[in-house]
């Protein structure tokens, strides 16, 4: 059992397989029993379809994997000290708030593809398993680019600046649908199978007849879907990974703080799709973050590094300025009906 105690990316094997063990013993929850009570409710009603995430179910889940994460970022502590404690719970927070800018992302995307709302819940879970390979390896670059120059760090911090003021200054419409008949991913996709017009249930790939009546592998717009989601999330990550690193360089705090924020973000994803508009506010306390995130690299590479439990109340004020902003000036507005 001595290779459990191997040091593995700066900790020791066992820790990262407890938390491999506790992340795909969730997503087996996931599938496994609440996919089965769903079918099962179906089948009992009659229905077609499996029941579709409620918004008070999306929220009670999305509660249960906050509670999960805040449970491991206690373990953390309690096993690496309170500043790797700190360090992770304050990524995890800024995580969080980012993944939330995806949810408006991916709900265009299912919006443009048509894809029915008991299906996109399948979309999301094989999307996080997607998500677990790529931070992965991102993760794994960023870790090896700051160890070997220290300079990157002056990069990132540019960076995250820049990209804050620009998300502070930039008007996106709300009315927008994009074309996705010409995305990356469809063009890739095109070079291996065509590409079906319609959905077949579940199926990722079916079979459908050519102009001879051959039957040939098809992709279905459920394939697609995954496909952008996952290229939405590799977008998204060039953001979010360099704030976290600029939080901590531990691969270990930055890699787990970004997975338990996916997990719960697909969790919440049906009641905040329903809810998004409610929260104008949120974005441009995302760019303030990202801006005391980049400004923060720059105070450390002066004057040394910043108290971390000052960088988590600032960033934890922040947000929590414009979630009760947004609240406070959309009051009185419910729920718009998900794609």
């Amino acid at each position: 059992m001595e290779f459990l105690y191997e040091l593995w990316l700066g900790k020791p094997a066992w820790m990262w397989l407890v938390f491999m063990t506790l992340v795909f013993s969730l997503l087996a929850f996931d599938l496994g029993v609440l996919g089965k009570r769903r079918e099962k409710k179906a089948t009992a009603s009659g229905a077609e379809h499996p029941q579709e995430i409620s918004i008070s179910a999306s929220l009670k889940l999305s509660v249960f994997y906050i509670g999960v994460a805040l449970l491991f970022g206690a373990w953390v502590w309690y096993t690496l000290g309170a500043q790797s404690g700190i360090s992770y719970l304050t990524a995890f927070a800024v995580e969080k708030a980012l993944a939330l800018d995806n949810v408006f992302v991916i709900s265009v995307i299912f919006g443009a593809l048509a894809i029915p709302r008991h299906l996109q819940h399948r979309v999301l879970f094989w999307g996080i398993l997607g998500v677990i390979v790529l931070r992965g390896i991102m993760i794994g670059l960023g870790t090896a680019l700051v160890t070997q120059f220290d300079w990157i760090m002056w990069i990132f911090g540019a960076f995250l600046l820049l990209t804050g003021i620009k998300l502070l200054f930039t008007k996106e419409s709300e009315s927008e649908t994009p074309d996705l008949s010409n995305h990356f991913m469809v063009r890739v996709l095109r070079r291996f199978v065509p590409i079906s017009p319609k959905l077949d249930g579940q199926k990722f790939l079916t079979k459908l007849p050519d102009a001879a009546g051959r039957l040939r592998v098809h992709a279905t717009p459920l394939l697609l879907a995954l496909l952008i989601v996952e290229a939405a999330d590799v977008i998204f990550a060039v953001d979010s990974i360099p704030a976290v690193f600029a939080i901590t360089q531990d691969p270990f705090l930055v890699y787990t703080s970004n997975i338990f924020a996916i997990l719960g973000l697909r969790a919440l994803y049906f009641a905040l799709a329903a809810l998004v508009h409610r929260f104008e506010a949120l974005k441009p306390a995302l760019a303030l973050v990202l801006v005391f995130i980049g400004g923060k690299i720059f105070y450390t590479q002066f004057y040394g590094k910043m108290d971390p439990a000052i960088s988590l109340a600032v960033t934890l004020s922040i947000l929590l300025g414009g979630v009760l902003v947004s609240l406070w000036k959309t009051r009185g507005e419910g729920p718009k009906t998900a794609a």
